[in-house]
């Protein structure tokens, strides 16, 4: 049987009167995809934080395999949030160097891990580009590599192909799917049922705030005595989907810090980061 690697026991978030999640509970295992798949506002976004260790949860826990919570173990963790925040006066590899030494990594291990990763999504030769003139694309790659490069055991992915082309959506799935083989454990959160159903093993449905589904796509299907999973979704789901309104609510100290983490208004210079070796 695979090990668990991440336990989320009677989780609930409030966000001021918003239940947001509502008793959740739920193991990752090792060398599995798991899909989150909900609506707008469904909860599968604060979840995944909540996993990332960026919010802390109402009630209940999250965990990893040593009974540790996942806020005191976050370089067990690679995050790839839906604005890649990366900064744009810093090269491709210098915005993963950077990363990657915050979580302590040599930059030595740092580099051959993107290197090997970089020739899968074919940026090996875009590495010493600045990443303000980048593409979508471009630059959801080089977060992918930013958050593979200290060897996480658990990859957190929010919406990874959202706005892609078609041969760049391609490109890290196929790579989603190697890790997976590889025996990596990714958790991918996605509202496109056609893509989850091509790239997970198991799928977790959410909607306002609940687990409605947890299961192979095939199970998922006869479970709802469905032919697509479309049909299987709409049949777990026919309450009205909740108006959005988690983001709204004041956020933590760590959760501001977490956001200008990402999102910085003035990125560092590249001088700067040279000057911190």
């Amino acid at each position: 049987m695979a090990k668990s690697l991440l336990s989320i026991r009677g989780v609930s978030k409030n966000f001021a009167e918003v239940e947001a999640l509502q008793e959740i509970s739920l193991e990752i295992y090792s060398g599995e995809i798991v899909g989150l798949v909900g609506s707008n506002g469904a909860g599968k976004t604060t979840l995944l934080r909540l996993m990332a260790g960026v919010y802390k949860p109402s009630s209940g826990t999250v965990v990893l395999s040593n009974g540790e919570p996942v806020m005191n173990m976050r370089h067990e963790l690679g995050v790839v949030p839906e604005s890649t925040g990366l900064y744009s006066r810093l090269t491709a590899w210098e915005n993963i160097r950077y990363h990657s030494r915050m979580h302590g990594v040599k930059d030595s291990i740092a580099w051959a891990r993107t290197e090997k990763f970089a020739e899968h999504l074919d940026m090996k030769d875009s590495l010493g580009r600045h990443t303000k003139g980048f593409s979508r694309g471009m630059k959801q790659k080089t977060a992918l590599l930013r958050a593979l490069a200290h060897g996480p055991n658990i990859l957190l992915l929010d919406e990874p192909t959202a706005g892609l082309d078609i041969t760049s959506a391609r490109t890290v799935r196929a790579l989603v799917r190697q890790l997976r083989d590889e025996g990596g454990t990714v958790i991918y959160s996605t509202h496109q049922l056609a893509e989850a159903q091509q790239v997970c093993d198991r799928i977790v449905i959410i909607h306002n705030g609940e687990i409605r589904a947890d299961g192979p796509p095939q199970h998922l299907l006869d479970e709802t005595g469905t032919e697509s999973l479309e049909d299987a979704y709409v049949s777990l789901t026919l309450d009205q989907a909740r108006t959005r309104k988690e983001d709204n609510a004041k956020e933590s100290a760590f959760t501001g810090w977490w956001r200008r983490l990402f999102t910085p208004k003035t990125p560092p210079t590249t001088q700067e980061v040279i000057e911190s070796e």
